[in-house]
């Protein structure tokens, strides 16, 4: 499975380049530049995962077994839920649908989705905060652009 990892590896290396060139195309504030702009987080979420593709081109696992039909399913969902996050993100706005998108994946890796929800929607309101308020990047308010009135 060496090959299938150094395959692997480049294909997310090529994905990596691209999402960070296309980080760099966003328009510059309004305001001017800034140290923390709209680039900053794809930026870093593309450097992370150069580096993670170049450690799996130099050292591949030699006994990478493929998964079996319960973990291909369990993946094929995961990958599901997050397209279907992308999709929802505008018109739900960030905290809906990062509770949603959050909460089905704890409830697929096991647990109860009467913990799992309340606890995605606590952490999608944090990180909302946290981008709003303190990085001053605006996240898609959606249901709740009634807010933006007050």
């Amino acid at each position: 499975m060496i090959l299938n990892d150094r395959i692997f590896g480049l294909l997310m290396l090529v994905l990596a380049v691209a999402y960070g060139w296309g980080a760099q195309q966003f328009p510059e504030p309004f305001g001017g530049v800034e140290a923390v702009g709209p680039e900053t987080f794809p930026t870093i979420l593309s450097v992370v995962l150069a580096l993670s593709s170049l450690y799996l081109i130099v050292k591949p696992d030699p006994d990478n077994a493929w998964p079996m039909r319960r973990t291909a399913l369990e993946m094929l969902i995961a990958v599901l839920v997050l397209i279907g996050y992308t999709l929802l993100l505008e018109p739900l706005g960030f905290i809906a649908s990062t509770t949603l998108a959050v909460g089905t994946l704890c409830w697929r890796m096991g647990a109860r989705p009467v913990h799992a929800y309340p606890i995605a929607l606590a952490g999608g309101v944090v990180v909302f905060v946290l981008f709003n308020f303190v990085l001053e990047l605006a996240l898609p308010l959606g249901l709740l652009s009634f807010l933006e009135a007050l």
